[in-house]
C-alpha cells in the first residue's frame, strides 16, 4: 500500500528516484527497493517523503503503519480475528 502510493506520487510529481534517494540520504537502489516493497522505509523517512512529494503526511503514515501490521500478522491463521480484537482495544 505505502510503496505503491509513494511511487504513484513520485511519478505524478515527476521527481526521479535518485533525487528522492538523495534527500533521504540513501542510495538509489535502496529507494527503489522501498518503492518495490522489498525494503521498509523508516518512520522518519515517511515524513520527509510526504514533504518532498507534497503529500498528506497522515495518509502516508497510515499506509506505512497498515503495511507494518499486515507484515506482522499476515501468516497468522486468525489474522482477521486479531484485527478485530485490536480494534476493540483501541
Amino acid at each position: 500500500m505505502f510503496s505503491e502510493r509513494i511511487k504513484e506520487l513520485r511519478i505524478r510529481s515527476r521527481i526521479p528516484q535518485r533525487q528522492l534517494a538523495a534527500v533521504l540520504d540513501i542510495d538509489t537502489a535502496t529507494y527503489c527497493k522501498i518503492e518495490k516493497g522489498e525494503r521498509k522505509a523508516r518512520r522518519e523517512q515517511v515524513g520527509v517523503i510526504a514533504q518532498i512529494l507534497h503529500a498528506d503526511k497522515n495518509e502516508l503514515v497510515k499506509l506505512w503503519l497498515a503495511d507494518k501490521v499486515c507484515r506482522l500478522i499476515k501468516n497468522e491463521n486468525n489474522a482477521t480475528q486479531i484485527l478485530k480484537v485490536a480494534q476493540k482495544t483501541l
